[in-house]
């Protein structure tokens, strides 16, 4: 695995993203309590898979990077507003090693913020007019707006299976909601935009969306392991926290179904308590029984099996393209799923 290679690009079309967003930030009041917050995340030193699968995805397809500079800056952002309204509704502590937005400051504060940059994402597509003409921004505009959706229905099931303490749920559910959650605007979408643009509209954009799914779920399940078994400092959250929030990941729903009905009914009172009242020492508990029922193992050869997947669909879509440094960075990005340790 080129692991350079995968860096080196992540680092260079997350820099060039970032200068973006700077761009877009207005320099007028209120600074203190808004403009110099919409910074606070994206500045974090996040991996930045989502501009980088977009740009790389769009030269691929002979594009450049000034064709998708500004769709790049839009799901960047995006991207950081979602994961600011996130930590409010997880009532997360930390994100990306540091106070969350509504730790540091208040949940209001936040809320706004997140708005914000919501409603800043909207001038960088606006600018595609003029650089992509009037057909494929609107193209593009109706594949964030759709990709939007998608993620607050995402959102939505998550939020209001923690909310029902549903106990229910099996493996189905958990891929039907991180597609709708993680996939879409985590690979798919940055796939299809950026192969849109490389191509000039030209390509069928319907074509990546298996390897979207596959490369967003692998991601997001070795996500969800990494919050249980990962080092602090390199994961950037608090370990466990998922537990602590009531996620419903894969491993817990692995859980709830092998383990002993007495086992389940104390998960299950745990699950129905306030967050702030659910205890660190149970929430170690319910890890030890993760591991005794062996659901991190199983949700690991799952996360294996979809980033294999994903291997096989690129190869398929990507294969007859030329040979260059982005074609091996997608590559290098698969791979890297099929081994991630951060």
């Amino acid at each position: 695995m080129n692991d350079t290679l995968m860096k080196n690009k992540l680092a260079e079309y997350g820099a060039e993203t970032l200068k973006g967003i700077y761009a877009f930030i207005p320099k007028k009041e209120p600074q203190r309590y808004l403009y110099e917050l919409i910074s606070d995340y994206p500045t974090r030193g996040g991996k930045g898979f989502r501009p980088g699968l977009c740009i790389a995805s769009c030269k691929a397809f002979g594009g450049s990077f000034e064709d998708a500079k500004y769709s790049a800056v839009a799901l960047e952002m995006l991207h950081n507003a979602f994961l600011i309204h996130d930590d409010v509704e997880d009532e997360s502590h930390y994100r990306r090693n540091r106070p969350t937005l509504h730790e540091s400051n208040n949940r209001a504060i936040a809320i706004n913020v997140g708005d914000a940059m919501n409603a800043l994402s909207l001038q960088p597509l606006w600018y595609n007019r003029r650089l992509l003409g009037e057909k494929l921004a609107q193209q593009i505009f109706m594949e964030v707006q759709q990709m939007v959706m998608d993620t607050t229905e995402g959102q939505a099931l998550e939020l209001g299976w923690r909310k029902d303490n549903r106990c229910d749920l099996t493996e189905t559910h958990y891929l039907q909601m991180i597609l709708k959650k993680t996939c879409w605007y985590t690979c798919i979408r940055p796939l299809r935009i950026g192969a849109l643009i490389g191509s000039k509209g030209t390509v069928d954009p319907d074509r990546f969306n298996k390897l979207g799914y596959f490369m967003g779920a692998a991601f997001q399940i070795q996500d969800d392991i990494l919050n249980l078994v990962g080092e602090e400092s390199a994961y950037g959250k608090e370990i466990g926290g998922d537990i602590m929030e009531g996620k419903r990941t894969l491993m817990l729903i692995d859980l709830i179904a092998k383990c002993a009905p007495t086992e389940r009914k104390r998960i299950q009172k745990f699950l129905a308590l306030p967050i702030r009242e659910r205890t660190e020492a149970n929430a170690r508990e319910i890890l030890n029984w993760m591991h005794r029922y062996e659901a991190i193992t199983c949700a690991k050869e799952t996360s294996q099996y979809l980033a294999g997947a994903a291997l096989k669909e690129f190869y398929t879509h990507f294969s007859s393209l030329e040979d260059t440094e982005d074609k091996a960075f997608l590559e290098s990005l698969i791979l890297y799923m099929i081994n991630r340790r951060y």
